[in-house]
């Protein structure tokens, strides 16, 4: 099983059609069912079913496409690195969670490329456990997310933070009322879309205890453009991290208190990988840029509606 059987595999399972999958090869259609059928032989195993018009992937086949993204995007990324051990040059691959870290992110590279215009910068959003994970299977040299992570495997540090808000549409009744803060006690017995990691929704439920309430949850999301399109559709309201920027006058957004919650934001990688210059570099950067901001000299303009909550606001 050679990463060429496995290319070859991954274009067939994307197209299930043999001509289709061919054309995209540029090759003759025998040669690529003869490869599909020896890497079955290999195997052992079906990874197709035959029909007339198309194929479907057995059980089998879907395990192996998953593994072969994999091997191929880490065989890319070590030639590449390979490629710029010479000079700090080559390839930066950052997972990211999605909301308010392209943002983040955005002003570190546009400083980081200005001194390093060699290293080219690959971003990957997701997330936050599929980011994670990518790090943990070296296909991510750095991951931004937002916290809490697992300390004992990842290294990091903090980069940001934001208050929760409720989310909903200009149409809903809670929307109309006066000012830009929403006490929790008014979200009780509203439909609720949160953030899907486990921990989250357990630190919710114990946020809302605090009022003696249990939240209504209607469901869960995995990312911001998803939160914003349930809240525009007025699915429900949706508690998410404040994300100031991507503006919608269909949704309205209110910071709830009573009592208030903030994110933190973190850059993370694996403690035990050795990570590359471009990744050293990219870590010794933002850590100049956040003692910058500390000192008020950042060297990225700042959005003007940024808005942060008080320091001693308590973590979810």
């Amino acid at each position: 099983m050679d990463l060429r059987s496995l290319h070859y595999f991954t274009v067939v399972a994307e197209e299930l059609n043999i001509t289709r999958a061919a054309e995209r090869l540029n090759m003759s259609q025998p040669p690529l069912s003869s490869q599909i059928k020896n890497l079955e032989e290999e195997l052992g195993a079906q990874l197709f079913i035959r029909g007339k018009r198309h194929l479907t992937m057995t059980e089998a086949g879907a395990l192996l496409y998953r593994r072969a993204r994999q091997l191929l995007e880490l065989s890319e990324q070590t030639q590449q690195e390979i490629r710029s051990m010479e000079g700090l040059a080559g390839d930066l691959n950052i997972s990211l969670v999605e909301g308010r870290g392209p943002y983040l992110l955005a002003r570190w590279i546009a400083g980081f490329r200005s001194e390093y215009p060699q290293v080219a910068v690959h971003l990957w959003n997701g997330s936050g456990d599929e980011v994670i994970e990518r790090v943990h299977r070296g296909l991510a040299d750095l991951a931004l997310v937002a916290a809490p992570y697992n300390a004992e495997l990842l290294d990091g540090i903090s980069v940001g933070r934001e208050p929760w808000v409720a989310m909903m549409s200009k149409d809903h009744p809670l929307a109309r009322e006066e000012g830009e803060l929403i006490a929790l006690e008014k979200l009780v017995d509203q439909p609720l879309f949160i953030p899907n990691r486990r921990s989250r929704a357990e630190s919710l439920r114990a946020w809302f205890g605090e009022i003696g309430r249990e939240p209504c949850i209607a469901g869960d999301l995995s990312n911001y453009i998803d939160a914003v399109a349930l809240a525009e559709q007025n699915a429900g309201i949706c508690i998410y991290p404040m994300t100031t920027y991507s503006e919608n006058d269909l949704v309205v957004k209110k910071i709830i208190t009573d009592s208030a919650r903030q994110i933190e934001y973190a850059l993370v990688w694996t403690r035990s990988a050795h990570l590359s210059e471009p990744a050293e570099e990219f870590i010794n950067f933002v850590r100049d840029c956040m003692e910058a901001e500390r000192r008020g000299t950042q060297p990225y303009r700042m959005p003007e509606k940024e808005f942060l909550p008080p320091e001693d606001t308590k973590y979810l």
